[in-house]
Protein backbone atom coordinates (compact mmCIF):
# COMPACT_ATOMS: atom_id res chain seq x y z
CA UNK A 1 0.00 0.00 0.00
CA UNK A 2 0.97 3.45 -0.89
CA UNK A 3 -0.03 6.90 0.94
CA UNK A 4 -2.42 7.71 -2.41
CA UNK A 5 -3.91 4.43 -1.13
CA UNK A 6 -5.37 5.64 2.33
CA UNK A 7 -8.30 3.60 3.77
CA UNK A 8 -10.04 2.71 6.64
CA UNK A 9 -10.66 -0.53 8.10
CA UNK A 10 -12.81 -2.46 9.95
CA UNK A 11 -11.05 -4.64 12.15
CA UNK A 12 -13.69 -7.32 13.98
CA UNK A 13 -12.49 -8.70 17.37
CA UNK A 14 -9.24 -6.57 17.76
CA UNK A 15 -8.81 -6.77 21.52
CA UNK A 16 -8.48 -10.70 21.57
CA UNK A 17 -5.57 -12.16 21.28
CA UNK A 18 -5.00 -12.34 17.31
CA UNK A 19 -6.64 -9.37 16.56
CA UNK A 20 -4.57 -7.48 18.51
CA UNK A 21 -1.87 -8.90 17.50
CA UNK A 22 -2.08 -8.24 14.23
CA UNK A 23 -3.37 -4.74 14.50
CA UNK A 24 -0.29 -3.42 16.55
CA UNK A 25 1.63 -5.13 13.67
CA UNK A 26 -0.21 -3.74 10.51
CA UNK A 27 -0.43 -0.10 12.27
CA UNK A 28 3.54 -0.42 12.78
CA UNK A 29 3.86 -1.03 8.81
CA UNK A 30 0.79 1.33 7.26
CA UNK A 31 0.62 4.59 9.48
CA UNK A 32 -1.65 6.03 7.14
CA UNK A 33 -4.30 3.24 7.57
CA UNK A 34 -6.91 3.69 9.64
CA UNK A 35 -8.49 1.09 12.01
CA UNK A 36 -11.67 0.74 13.54
CA UNK A 37 -11.72 -1.73 15.87
CA UNK A 38 -15.31 -3.65 16.61
CA UNK A 39 -15.40 -5.75 19.87
CA UNK A 40 -17.86 -7.07 22.13
CA UNK A 41 -15.09 -7.20 24.95
CA UNK A 42 -16.45 -10.99 25.88
CA UNK A 43 -14.36 -13.12 28.47
CA UNK A 44 -11.54 -13.84 25.95
CA UNK A 45 -10.89 -9.96 24.72
CA UNK A 46 -8.94 -7.57 27.37
CA UNK A 47 -8.48 -3.83 26.37
CA UNK A 48 -4.86 -4.39 27.83
CA UNK A 49 -4.23 -6.18 24.92
CA UNK A 50 -4.99 -2.45 23.51
CA UNK A 51 -2.38 -0.83 25.40
CA UNK A 52 0.21 -0.35 23.12
CA UNK A 53 -1.96 1.39 20.27
CA UNK A 54 -4.93 2.74 22.04
CA UNK A 55 -3.27 6.27 21.77
CA UNK A 56 -2.41 5.93 18.12
CA UNK A 57 -4.45 8.35 15.84
CA UNK A 58 -4.97 5.84 13.36
CA UNK A 59 -6.74 3.35 15.70
CA UNK A 60 -10.24 3.86 17.11
CA UNK A 61 -11.93 1.00 19.71
CA UNK A 62 -15.71 0.57 19.52
CA UNK A 63 -17.55 -1.72 21.89
CA UNK A 64 -20.27 -3.48 20.09
CA UNK A 65 -21.72 -6.90 18.84
CA UNK A 66 -21.69 -8.22 15.06
CA UNK A 67 -24.94 -9.14 15.59
CA UNK A 68 -26.28 -6.06 16.05
CA UNK A 69 -26.77 -4.96 12.53
CA UNK A 70 -27.69 -1.33 12.85
CA UNK A 71 -24.62 -0.83 14.69
CA UNK A 72 -22.56 -2.20 11.72
CA UNK A 73 -24.91 0.02 9.23
CA UNK A 74 -24.28 3.14 11.41
CA UNK A 75 -20.26 2.25 11.03
CA UNK A 76 -19.97 1.51 7.58
CA UNK A 77 -22.05 4.98 7.33
CA UNK A 78 -20.36 6.62 9.35
CA UNK A 79 -16.23 5.49 8.21
CA UNK A 80 -16.98 4.33 4.51
CA UNK A 81 -15.05 1.09 5.15
CA UNK A 82 -13.21 -0.23 1.50
CA UNK A 83 -12.04 -3.24 3.64
CA UNK A 84 -12.96 -5.73 6.61
CA UNK A 85 -10.96 -8.14 8.51
CA UNK A 86 -12.86 -10.50 10.65
CA UNK A 87 -11.02 -11.99 13.42
CA UNK A 88 -14.39 -11.69 16.11
CA UNK A 89 -15.44 -15.70 16.75
CA UNK A 90 -15.85 -18.05 19.71
CA UNK A 91 -12.99 -20.09 19.74
CA UNK A 92 -12.77 -22.61 22.51
CA UNK A 93 -13.57 -26.02 21.79
CA UNK A 94 -14.48 -27.32 24.69
CA UNK A 95 -16.64 -24.07 25.40
CA UNK A 96 -18.51 -25.31 21.99
CA UNK A 97 -19.43 -28.71 23.26
CA UNK A 98 -21.04 -27.17 26.38
CA UNK A 99 -22.55 -24.20 24.77
CA UNK A 100 -23.04 -24.71 21.17
CA UNK A 101 -25.46 -21.78 20.22
CA UNK A 102 -23.16 -19.25 21.19
CA UNK A 103 -20.79 -20.11 18.54
CA UNK A 104 -23.56 -21.02 15.74
CA UNK A 105 -24.55 -16.77 17.06
CA UNK A 106 -21.49 -15.67 16.69
CA UNK A 107 -19.40 -17.40 14.55
CA UNK A 108 -22.32 -18.04 12.40
CA UNK A 109 -25.02 -15.67 12.55
CA UNK A 110 -22.44 -12.47 13.49
CA UNK A 111 -20.73 -13.70 9.62
CA UNK A 112 -23.82 -13.56 7.80
CA UNK A 113 -24.45 -10.07 9.46
CA UNK A 114 -21.17 -8.62 8.56
CA UNK A 115 -21.33 -9.91 4.94
CA UNK A 116 -24.91 -8.68 4.50
CA UNK A 117 -24.41 -5.24 5.33
CA UNK A 118 -21.37 -5.12 3.62
CA UNK A 119 -22.50 -6.41 0.61
CA UNK A 120 -25.26 -3.85 0.40
CA UNK A 121 -22.93 -1.05 1.31
CA UNK A 122 -20.27 -1.57 -1.16
CA UNK A 123 -22.90 -2.66 -4.25
CA UNK A 124 -25.91 -1.44 -5.70
CA UNK A 125 -26.56 -4.88 -7.21
CA UNK A 126 -25.08 -8.03 -7.46
CA UNK A 127 -21.33 -7.58 -9.31
CA UNK A 128 -21.94 -4.09 -9.49
CA UNK A 129 -20.23 -2.01 -7.26
CA UNK A 130 -20.84 1.38 -6.20
CA UNK A 131 -19.06 4.29 -7.01
CA UNK A 132 -15.97 4.66 -4.92
CA UNK A 133 -16.41 0.83 -4.03
CA UNK A 134 -14.92 -1.02 -6.95
CA UNK A 135 -11.60 -2.20 -4.98
CA UNK A 136 -13.08 -3.52 -1.62
CA UNK A 137 -12.21 -6.53 0.07
CA UNK A 138 -13.84 -8.96 2.75
CA UNK A 139 -10.69 -10.94 4.69
CA UNK A 140 -12.04 -13.42 6.61
CA UNK A 141 -9.88 -15.15 9.38
CA UNK A 142 -11.07 -18.71 9.57
CA UNK A 143 -9.12 -21.97 10.91
CA UNK A 144 -7.58 -25.33 10.08
CA UNK A 145 -9.99 -27.09 12.19
CA UNK A 146 -12.76 -26.90 9.64
CA UNK A 147 -10.51 -29.78 7.97
CA UNK A 148 -10.68 -32.12 10.83
CA UNK A 149 -8.15 -34.18 12.64
CA UNK A 150 -4.16 -34.20 11.31
CA UNK A 151 -2.56 -37.50 10.34
CA UNK A 152 0.29 -38.47 11.67
CA UNK A 153 2.27 -36.92 8.80
CA UNK A 154 1.87 -33.99 6.73
CA UNK A 155 0.17 -30.73 6.66
CA UNK A 156 -3.44 -29.30 5.63
CA UNK A 157 -3.66 -27.44 2.38
CA UNK A 158 -5.99 -25.76 0.27
CA UNK A 159 -6.82 -28.76 -1.30
CA UNK A 160 -7.60 -30.07 1.95
CA UNK A 161 -11.49 -31.33 2.46
CA UNK A 162 -13.26 -29.97 5.10
CA UNK A 163 -14.13 -32.17 7.83
CA UNK A 164 -15.56 -30.25 11.23
CA UNK A 165 -15.48 -32.57 14.34
CA UNK A 166 -16.63 -30.22 16.92
CA UNK A 167 -19.21 -27.80 17.16
CA UNK A 168 -16.78 -24.76 16.93
CA UNK A 169 -15.14 -26.06 13.94
CA UNK A 170 -18.59 -26.69 12.59
CA UNK A 171 -19.32 -23.01 12.93
CA UNK A 172 -16.13 -21.36 11.60
CA UNK A 173 -16.78 -24.05 8.54
CA UNK A 174 -20.55 -22.58 7.57
CA UNK A 175 -18.51 -19.19 8.36
CA UNK A 176 -16.38 -19.95 5.63
CA UNK A 177 -19.14 -21.19 3.07
CA UNK A 178 -21.13 -18.03 3.65
CA UNK A 179 -18.07 -15.76 2.52
CA UNK A 180 -17.78 -17.92 -0.53
CA UNK A 181 -21.24 -18.08 -1.30
CA UNK A 182 -21.10 -13.82 -0.84
CA UNK A 183 -18.47 -13.77 -3.50
CA UNK A 184 -19.90 -15.98 -6.30
CA UNK A 185 -23.43 -15.00 -5.54
CA UNK A 186 -23.05 -11.33 -5.25
CA UNK A 187 -19.58 -10.82 -6.39
CA UNK A 188 -17.96 -9.35 -3.11
CA UNK A 189 -14.20 -9.83 -3.20
CA UNK A 190 -13.53 -12.25 -0.49
CA UNK A 191 -10.07 -14.12 0.60
CA UNK A 192 -10.14 -16.87 3.16
CA UNK A 193 -7.19 -17.96 5.08
CA UNK A 194 -7.50 -20.51 7.55
CA UNK A 195 -4.91 -20.59 9.93
CA UNK A 196 -3.55 -23.44 12.71
CA UNK A 197 -3.10 -22.90 16.46
CA UNK A 198 -1.89 -19.67 17.30
CA UNK A 199 0.64 -19.14 20.49
CA UNK A 200 2.38 -15.80 21.83
CA UNK A 201 2.41 -12.43 23.93
CA UNK A 202 -1.73 -11.39 25.11
CA UNK A 203 -2.86 -15.04 24.50
CA UNK A 204 -5.86 -16.17 27.17
CA UNK A 205 -4.91 -18.38 29.59
CA UNK A 206 -7.33 -21.31 28.63
CA UNK A 207 -5.23 -22.17 25.58
CA UNK A 208 -3.41 -25.00 25.72
CA UNK A 209 0.20 -23.47 25.95
CA UNK A 210 -0.68 -21.19 28.84
CA UNK A 211 -2.00 -23.89 30.26
CA UNK A 212 0.93 -26.44 30.20
CA UNK A 213 3.15 -23.58 31.37
CA UNK A 214 0.80 -22.41 34.31
CA UNK A 215 0.52 -25.96 36.03
CA UNK A 216 4.10 -26.78 35.52
CA UNK A 217 5.17 -24.16 37.80
CA UNK A 218 2.42 -24.55 40.28
CA UNK A 219 3.62 -28.33 40.24
CA UNK A 220 0.04 -29.70 38.94
CA UNK A 221 -0.92 -32.41 36.67
CA UNK A 222 -0.69 -31.46 32.85
CA UNK A 223 -3.92 -31.58 31.18
CA UNK A 224 -3.82 -34.39 28.35
CA UNK A 225 -6.16 -34.11 25.20
CA UNK A 226 -8.07 -37.54 24.68
CA UNK A 227 -5.82 -40.15 24.29
CA UNK A 228 -2.30 -37.96 23.88
CA UNK A 229 -1.77 -38.64 20.24
CA UNK A 230 -3.37 -36.00 18.68
CA UNK A 231 -0.76 -33.56 16.18
CA UNK A 232 -1.00 -29.84 16.34
CA UNK A 233 0.60 -27.59 14.55
CA UNK A 234 1.71 -24.74 15.87
CA UNK A 235 2.28 -21.00 14.03
CA UNK A 236 3.76 -18.29 16.69
CA UNK A 237 1.01 -15.50 16.29
CA UNK A 238 3.84 -12.40 15.23
CA UNK A 239 4.43 -14.29 12.07
CA UNK A 240 0.49 -14.74 11.72
CA UNK A 241 -0.39 -11.15 11.98
CA UNK A 242 2.78 -11.14 8.95
CA UNK A 243 1.17 -13.67 6.89
CA UNK A 244 -2.12 -11.88 7.04
CA UNK A 245 -0.73 -8.42 5.92
CA UNK A 246 1.01 -10.19 3.19
CA UNK A 247 -2.06 -12.18 1.94
CA UNK A 248 -4.47 -9.44 2.44
CA UNK A 249 -2.32 -6.69 0.62
CA UNK A 250 -1.44 -9.19 -2.07
CA UNK A 251 -5.75 -9.91 -2.63
CA UNK A 252 -6.05 -6.05 -2.85
CA UNK A 253 -3.18 -5.38 -5.68
CA UNK A 254 -5.27 -8.59 -7.08
CA UNK A 255 -8.09 -6.53 -7.10
CA UNK A 256 -7.29 -3.35 -8.21
CA UNK A 257 -5.42 -5.37 -11.82
CA UNK A 258 -8.62 -7.42 -12.11
CA UNK A 259 -11.30 -4.70 -11.74
CA UNK A 260 -8.70 -2.29 -14.32
CA UNK A 261 -8.98 -5.47 -16.71
CA UNK A 262 -12.81 -5.32 -16.31
CA UNK A 263 -12.61 -8.92 -13.91
CA UNK A 264 -15.41 -9.47 -11.38
CA UNK A 265 -15.46 -10.25 -7.83
CA UNK A 266 -12.35 -12.75 -6.88
CA UNK A 267 -12.70 -15.08 -4.24
CA UNK A 268 -9.37 -16.74 -2.71
CA UNK A 269 -9.83 -20.02 -0.27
Amino acid sequence: MTQQNKMTILVTGGAGFIGSNFIEYFLSQYPYINIINLDLLTYAADMKNLDSIINNPNHSFIQGDINDKNLLENLFDKYKFQAIIHFAAESHVDNSITVPDIFITTNVNGTLNLLDVAYKFWFQSPFVPKKGFYNTLFHHISTDEVFGSLGDFGYFNESSPYAPNSPYSASKASSDFLVRSYSHTYGLNAVITNCSNNYGPKQHDEKLIPTIIRNALQNKEIPIYGDGKNIRDWLYVKDHARSIDCIFTATLQSIKTNNNNGGGGICLP
